[in-house]
């Protein structure tokens, strides 16, 4: 079959053909932000906000995905972290949020260290990533 375009024409095939390449390299492109977005370069722009009844005396902030932070993409990560009594985050737990910036959360609330207390606790820490 062949369709008449204006200046020429263009076998059905053809068109096929560069529909299938189109769709081939969208995929890989979103193939490759999200792998760039995994290991990106650290951008320390997430503010954590802690619901607690213990204290964290030692924290760090999550990596903040270049690729994401550039393409202007945050939001809220809400999670739960499992603290035993001597203050080591032995689990946590991801309430929500963008998936890519929760792992990066997750990452760094288990380097967390809380006080310790009597017996283990659930501590829910939101952390708000803003590429503004």
């Amino acid at each position: 079959m062949t369709y008449d375009l204006g200046g020429g024409s263009r076998t059905m095939s053809n068109n096929r053909k560069r529909l299938s390449l189109v769709r081939l390299s969208l995929a890989s492109l979103a193939v490759l932000v999200f792998s760039l977005a995994l290991g990106s370069v650290p951008a320390m722009r997430a503010q954590p906000v802690v619901h607690s009844s213990r204290k964290a005396i030692r924290s760090e902030k999550p990596e903040y995905p270049a690729v994401l932070k550039n393409a202007g993409i945050g939001g809220l990560v809400r999670l739960s972290a499992k603290v035993l009594a001597n203050g080591t985050v032995a689990n946590v737990e991801v309430l929500g949020g963008n998936p890519v910036l929760a792992e990066s959360a997750v990452k760094a609330v288990m380097k967390w260290k809380y006080a310790p207390a009597a017996s283990q606790s659930d501590e829910i820490v939101t952390f708000n990533f803003n590429p503004h």
